[in-house]
């Protein structure tokens, strides 16, 4: 039946190019915008979990900050303590030439002395934004256990917690002063503690216990005599022990942050794609889309066109 009141045939070419503009706005969107997921009202799952690991990305681009930093300060206090031993080296060689006989020991103690200042200067010159793990004074830098942000971390519950890379500088320290006597293992720092109770060999080749005069940094060996010279050495000797140890920590330390800051990078770029795969728009998929969708609009419409050309064709009946 052909009906002036109702066109079926329009209203079914409408209905049909109406949904292919609908199709070809979203289309259009995913092109412009290069999301498949821009919006929760596109996909909630997928929006919810691109958006809290886009969150977790920005914290997780924090701690490669913090990681620098801390890897900043670690290669300050490092490169200090690896000078430090060769300096070290050289005051406990020229100890040993103080032993020879005829020796000017207030020659040599001048010697000792620049390499003394020297070793003050490199560990109070071992600072990074602040921090300095090598030269600590009372009622100033006082040695703690610091704490470098490693990683950021979610579980399956949705808890939050983070990984941190820990070195207590009380084990480190080169020099500590004004504490008021030993503190902890390392007394008043490695190369700044008075040694007690050291096992040396004696001038008469006895084996004994003694307390050398002072530490690595400070001694004064002019007025020291043959047993105490040799004492000094083994203090020296014990001190320089330490520090290779301690250098060892702080070398794995360095090494552990340089692992973590390319593990954390590698995180980042990962998440990156798993978001990517949820919620990116297929360029190819969608420009080929659109291509089609546009094909059918102009069918659609040309459609249109005829449905409503056959409603001006019952004029011709009353002619």
């Amino acid at each position: 039946m052909t009906s002036i009141m109702t066109n079926s045939a329009a209203m079914a070419a409408l209905s049909t190019l109406r949904s292919i503009t609908s199709d070809m706005e979203t289309t259009q969107n995913r092109v412009s915008s290069g999301y498949r997921v821009e919006t929760a009202a596109d996909n909630s799952a997928y929006w919810s979990i691109a958006t809290t690991m886009r969150s977790d990305t920005k914290a997780l681009e924090t701690v490669t900050d913090a990681l620098g930093l801390g890897a900043a300060m670690v290669d300050v206090t490092y490169t200090a303590m690896d000078a430090s031993i060769g300096i070290v080296d050289q005051i406990k060689a020229k100890m040993v030439a103080a032993l020879e006989p005829g020796v000017d020991k207030n020659k040599i103690q001048l010697d000792i002395d620049q390499l003394q200042e020297q070793i003050l200067s490199i560990a109070t010159s071992a600072s990074f934004a602040g921090e300095n793990w090598l030269y600590h004074e009372a009622g100033g830098n006082t040695p703690a256990e610091k704490s470098i942000v490693g990683s950021f971390n979610r579980d399956a519950s949705g808890l939050i917690s983070l990984t941190t890379l820990d070195i207590d500088t009380e084990y480190v320290s080169l020099i500590k002063l004004g504490f008021g006597g030993p503190v902890a293992a390392r007394g008043n720092g490695i190369l700044s503690n008075v040694r007690t109770n050291i096992n040396y060999v004696d001038s008469s080749g006895a084996t004994v216990v003694g307390t050398a005069s002072g530490g690595v940094h400070d001694f004064d060996l002019t007025g020291m005599t043959r047993d105490e010279l040799l004492l000094q050495i083994q203090a020296t000797d014990l001190a320089s022990e330490e520090l290779a140890d301690a250098t060892s920590t702080v070398g794995a330390l360095k090494s552990r942050i340089d692992m973590q800051e390319k593990f954390v990078r590698d995180l980042i770029d990962s998440i990156d794609t798993g978001v990517g795969r949820l919620v990116d728009a297929d360029m190819n998929e969608e420009s080929t889309r659109l291509k089609a969708l546009q094909t059918q609009q102009q069918l659609g419409i040309q459609s249109l066109t005829i449905a409503n050309s056959s409603s001006q064709s019952i004029l011709q009946l009353f002619n």
